[in-house]
């Protein structure tokens, strides 16, 4: 009894409506149409745990809390988190920052819409799963595609030397993820399509034991794991997401709720973002200092990454919607999300840009 008492406790302080339960339930409808997921059982409990923590924390306290994706890449959010430059900016209109960590897209955005989020950064295609599941998703911005940043790893002695000699075979892949996405991608340049090969869905730290014990045959994943396991002589890359293999943008997002009741705060989130893109571009050795223990690399080898990517925060245009708008519809044509998504319905108007996006930004349109 005193067991069922502490669980119906921690319920309540998550806040969980009707809503976010329904989403929840169609979330996970949306991801297992694809696979059965083969998510470790530590590494969930270890998420909702630090969920649960993060949420109890913020109910400690008078003051209004943002809690933002951590990232353990080369990132203006890492180093926004590292440097503490946000949290000065935000604490006198009343905010104090959290940096929930998690496994990856997917996982950010599930949590997005049960209330343990309120900033994600994903590439394209878990937004368009979100939406599929019903979620009030919000595209704040877009940043830069950084195709490099995402790599096709196959073990360092595989005789596999090209994307056709993977029919068969079994690839790894975050479902509803960049590496989701590019296999299809990578699969449909060669003249194959997604049932040619073998899917093993799994996350990203289970992915990284399953490559490692020669369990799967090659893993679509981005950094750092690539440049970790490049540098362990585990692997090698047969392809990466540049030479036009990623044609999408990675967005920042929210819920509909959040936007509309934090806008300012939003506005000055995005600033930051921005002047942590322009130093994080202009200062390779800095950023590789400062980001190391986060990134488990050294800082001579976060330079060589450096190059992989761009730093940018863009303008979302027409261009950008239309442009995932054909990724929802990709999607759909393979049978991975139940209904038709229209992207436009988690994306402002021009005018609603306007009051959030920084000057600098809004000037490249």
């Amino acid at each position: 009894m005193k067991d069922f008492r502490k669980k119906i406790a921690f319920w309540k302080n998550r806040r969980i409506t009707r809503r976010h339960a329904l989403f929840a339930f169609g979330y996970s409808l949306v991801l297992t149409t694809v696979f059965s997921c083969s998510n470790s059982p530590n590494n969930s409990k270890q998420q909702s745990a630090s969920s649960a923590s993060n949420v109890a924390s913020s109910n400690t306290t008078a003051n209004k809390v943002i809690r933002i994706v951590r990232s353990k890449q080369l990132t203006a959010l890492a180093v926004l988190e590292e440097k503490g430059i946000l949290a000065e900016r935000l604490k006198p209109l009343g905010y104090r920052v959290e940096w929930p960590e998690f496994a990856a897209g997917p996982q950010q955005l599930e949590a997005l819409n049960a209330g343990a989020l309120d900033i994600a950064s994903t590439a394209e295609s878990p937004p368009v799963f979100s939406q599929a599941a019903g979620a009030p998703l919000v595209y704040l911005a877009a940043n830069s595609s950084d195709g490099q940043a995402v790599s096709l790893l196959v073990p360092k002695n595989s005789p596999i030397q090209s994307v056709k000699d993977l029919k068969g075979k079994k690839v790894a892949f975050q479902k509803a993820s960049i590496g989701h996405y590019l296999i299809v991608r990578a699969l449909e340049k060669e003249g194959l399509k997604l049932s040619d090969i073998e899917s093993v869905s799994l996350p990203p730290p289970d992915a990284n034991v399953a490559f490692s014990q020669g369990k799967v045959d090659a893993w679509f994943i981005w950094e750092p794991f690539v440049t970790r396991n490049v540098q362990n002589n585990t692997a090698r890359v047969l392809t990466d997401g540049g030479n036009g293999l990623r044609d999408t943008n990675n967005f920042i997002s929210t819920n509909r709720k959040f936007y509309q009741e934090n806008r300012e705060a939003i506005k000055v989130f995005l600033e930051e973002v921005q002047k942590a893109q322009n130093w994080s571009k202009n200062n390779p050795k800095e950023i590789s200092q400062l980001l190391s223990a986060i990134t488990q690399l050294d800082p001579p080898t976060l330079e060589i990454m450096h190059k992989k990517y761009d730093f940018t925060l863009i303008p979302i245009t027409e261009k950008i919607i239309t442009k995932q708008q054909e990724v929802a519809d990709k999607w759909y044509s393979l049978g991975l999300i139940p209904k038709k998504v229209n992207v436009r319905d988690g994306f402002l108007t021009p005018e609603e840009y306007a009051e959030i996006t920084p000057q600098e930004v809004l000037a490249k349109q």
